[in-house]
């Protein structure tokens, strides 16, 4: 089917309007999926609004979708029509530059992002690269499970990449992204200390599965951590006390942004040197990550903290996660 109903961006900072949109033949590479959910990421705000100035108009956002395979290409491998699967921040890679060969498609030059000269998720049905339309376990709830395709391996890949089960591990922000970085390194086995402007989610990240809550706004409380976390995950996009999340970091520790920080941040080296210390930051992740996440996630089952709402009801659902009052994650259902 190449024409389909979608909710569409028509300008920045403008209100979704639902059209029908034509999606040209299907690629052989290519499988389209019929959406079911798909999750209303803070990207999806950016973008709507070119925060970043990539964002391409007339759009179709959405990559956090989860459906079933309904047409599959000559050429794609591996996945069959009716099975479940989830398309998140990247559509489609090269397939034959260097770290796409290497397993690191996420860092390909020419990655095609869902939502950016390409028809995301909001819609009644959407594509992607084989590889990039990632199974999703049974064991998983499919109307839960969008956000983990693009918050989820967020917070996930620098857990794996950079902690052990033993490890003591911050992080800092607990909204979309960072309730879900706390549930995994508790499920991990870290011991997690949340960082948090916001004094009425201490309950809340405590249930999450930190150890201790930390308030950003009380230097005094942050410094008493210093020299005691090996990895520091900044989910937040807000400027912060950056001496003071850099003392927090033991010898060897490692501060990872993930939060797309407008700001610069400055960095005092000779501290860092002294501890040997790094700053680092990463996207999302490869399709194996995704798929490793993922049988985590069912294994442990650890979910999004999501709210819901139909599709029809997007605007409404942009607004609410404009004014920050989503806990933690929205979900659309699709009702077309």
């Amino acid at each position: 089917m190449s024409v389909i109903q979608a909710w569409v961006a028509p300008a920045a900072g403008q209100k979704l309007t639902k059209q029908e949109v034509d999606l040209g033949p299907l690629g052989s590479d290519e499988v389209e999926v019929q959406v079911e959910h798909c999750g209303l990421c803070h990207s999806d705000l950016s973008m709507l609004n070119n925060d970043w100035g990539i964002a391409q108009y007339p759009a179709v956002l959405g990559h956090e979708a989860i459906g079933r395979v309904v047409e599959v290409g000559t050429a794609a491998k591996g996945l069959k029509v009716g099975q479940r699967v989830g398309i998140g921040w990247t559509a489609g890679s090269c397939m034959h530059c260097r770290p796409c060969k290497s397993g690191d498609q996420h860092l390909c030059a020419q990655a095609q992002p869902t939502i950016a000269g390409h028809r995301g998720g909001f819609a009644s049905r959407v594509r992607a690269h084989w590889a990039w339309a990632v199974p999703i376990p049974d064991a998983l709830p499919a109307a839960d499970a969008g956000p983990l395709l693009c918050g989820g391996i967020t917070v996930f890949n620098p857990i794996m990449m950079y902690a052990k089960p033993m490890s003591r591990v911050g992080i800092v922000g607990i909204g979309g992204l960072g309730h879900m970085g706390v549930k995994f390194a508790a499920a991990y086995g870290c011991e997690v200390t949340a960082f948090t402007s916001s004094e009425r989610k201490f309950d809340e990240a405590r249930e999450f599965g930190a150890h201790r809550v930390v308030a950003t706004r009380d230097p005094d409380a942050v410094r008493k951590l210093a020299g005691s976390l090996d990895l520091l995950i900044v989910t937040t996009n807000v400027a912060l006390d950056w001496e003071a999340m850099l003392g927090t970091l033991a010898p060897n520790g490692r501060m990872h942004v993930v939060g797309a920080v407008l700001e610069p941040i400055p960095v005092t080296v000779f501290p860092l040197i002294m501890k040997q210390g790094c700053i680092s930051a990463s996207p999302t992740g490869s399709p194996v990550a995704i798929e490793d996440m993922l049988e985590f996630a069912a294994r442990h089952q650890v979910l999004p903290t999501t709210e819901h709402f139909p599709m029809s009801k997007i605007n409404d659902a942009f607004g609410r996660l404009h004014e920050g009052k989503a806990r933690y994650r929205i979900v659309l259902d699709a009702d077309f």
